[in-house]
Order: C-alpha cells, then structure tokens, then sequence
C-alpha cells in the first residue's frame, strides 16, 4: 500500500533529473518497471534459517506480490506514455484498449482458472485418482492453460498466470507435498535458465547503450528508490535500524523487470522506449552483481544483530 507506490513516484522523481528529455508518464513506466522485486536473487537470504522467518517471509511475499501488482502499473504508464509522444489517433486508442483488456481479462481468467483447478486436484487427490508426479504436472499445465487461454481471449498471460497461482495456493485443501516441492525445484532451474538467456542476449544490448546517466540511474534505484520507501512503509513497525536497512537492501530487480521491458519493447513507440530497455538491463544486471554477492555475508551479519 505505501511501499510500491512510493518506490514508483520516487524512481520516476530521481528520472526526471537524470532523464530531462522524457514525458512524465515515460518516467512512471521505467519506474514501474523496475519497481518489482525478485527474490531468486537474494535466495541465500529467503532460505537461510539464521535470519528471522518474518523476515524472509516478508521478503519473499513481497517479491510473489509486487510483480503481478506492479504489471497492472507498467500497462497502464505504457499506454498513457504513447498520448505523450504523439497524437491521439487510432493507434494509440488501440494501445489504450489493448491495457485495459490486458489488466481485466487477465485477472478474470486467472482466477476462473486457479479456483477449478484447484477443486479438481483436491478431487482427483481425495478421490486417489492422481499420483504425486502428476500433482506437480498439474500446477505446471495450469499456469500454461491460464497463460494462453487468457493471451487468446485479449488478456495479459502473466497478470493470469499470476491471478491463478494466488487463487490456487488459497484454494487447495489437500496437502499436495509433492506438488509444491517440484514446483520449487523447477522454479529454480527455470530461474537459472532465464538469466543465462538474460546475459547470452539482452546484457550485451545494454551494454552497448551504456553512459553514465544509465549507470547513475541503477545505482539510484538499487538503492535510495528502495530502501527510502521501504523506511516509509515501516515507520509505525517498531522495527530496529538494522532490519528497515536489510529489507530496504534485499530488493533486488530481476525476471519481472526483464519480463515487463520486453512486454512494453515491441508495442510501445515512445520517444525513449530503447533507453528504458537499456536502464532495465544494467539495473539488473548490477542487481545480480550486487545483490548476489552480498545475500550471504550481509545475511550472516544481519543474524548477529537481529
């Protein structure tokens, strides 16, 4: 409620001195953009038993939250950022039509998916008519199915995809143990793969639209436009010093900010759409530097403290 909208307002505040030659609603969309937290990056910080559990699984429900969130945010900014950069004329009605329809039908779908699926792997379990193997299969073809099914109707396939994985995990009643353990073991190895796509391919692209306003951006929003609102968000918690800067540290951006640049890349033709896609990869890519490196040893100290 006061964390990712404040994150938002505060990445696009710092970009319009960073960034003087872009419309207000171009700064909303980098900032929402890069405003989700991923917490495959700061794993050994989720996983590790040394540091608090309220702690990780604040970090955790925040990084599952904020991205399906956030998506809503970014077609929103998206669509407004095409009124800015040239007139209103059917394709940019189009762009408008094509958020709404993203940020409805997607949701709908998502949760009209994740409920029955649930009811009916709580049947087919009940009833022993399914194995454990395919228990983990069936979360895997639900996300597909709420995918693509929404992606044909008009909606977003992330923002169903989302919808269906909080409607299912508050839906399901049987234990399903082996569902959620493979889904954690595929996780990782689907993480994994999609960074090493992000450096074979996107990282060389913004590496060569590198300078240092890009770089000073990163820094910025790997830090201040982090960690202020976060403070914020906590003033009233009663938490001490050392926890507002650890969770304010461990937000690093990840899949959701490349998944949402490259959503934005191919339909949106604002003025400054290529030095978005740009400031999303360094940011990331200084995230898994940053963040990768210090998720252990600054975990170690924060357990000290604690």
């Amino acid at each position: 409620v006061v964390g990712l909208p404040f994150t938002i307002f505060a990445g696009a505040l710092i970009g319009k001195y960073i960034f003087p030659d872009f419309a207000v609603w171009e700064l909303l969309l980098l900032a929402a953009i890069l405003s989700p937290t991923d917490a495959a990056l700061g794993q050994s910080v989720v996983s590790e038993p040394i540091v608090p559990v309220r702690i990780r699984q604040s970090l955790n429900v925040e990084s599952g939250l904020n991205d399906g969130i956030a998506l809503s945010a970014v077609l929103v900014f998206a669509a407004l950022s095409m009124t800015s950069s040239q007139p209103i004329d059917r394709s940019v009605i189009d762009w408008m039509i094509f958020g709404g329809l993203q940020v409805t039908l997607g949701p709908i779908m998502g949760i009209v998916i994740g409920y029955l699926g649930a009811k009916l792997i709580d049947q087919s379990a009940s009833a022993e008519w399914m194995t454990g193997a395919f228990e983990g299969a069936s979360i895997l073809a639900l996300a597909a199915l709420s995918f693509l099914l929404s992606e044909a109707v008009g909606g977003n396939g992330f923002i169903s995809a989302f919808s269906a994985g909080l409607v299912f995990g508050n839906t399901i009643q049987s234990k399903c143990k082996f569902l959620f353990e493979f889904m954690e073991t595929e996780g990782q190895l689907l993480t994994l793969i999609t960074f090493l796509i992000f450096g074979y391919v996107l990282l060389p692209i913004g590496i060569a639209a590198f300078d240092m306003s890009i770089l000073i951006y990163a820094v910025l929003s790997l830090t201040v436009v982090r960690m202020v609102p976060v403070a914020v968000s906590l003033v009233g918690s009663k938490v001490r010093m050392p926890t507002v800067f650890f969770l304010g540290w461990f937000g690093p951006r990840g899949i959701a900010s490349i998944l949402f640049a490259l959503l934005i890349l191919g339909k949106n033709t604002s003025d400054n759409i290529n030095t978005i896609f740009a400031v999303t990869i360094i940011t990331v890519a200084l995230s898994v530097l940053l963040h990768g490196i210090s998720a252990a040893p600054l975990a170690k100290s924060y357990s000290k403290h604690s």
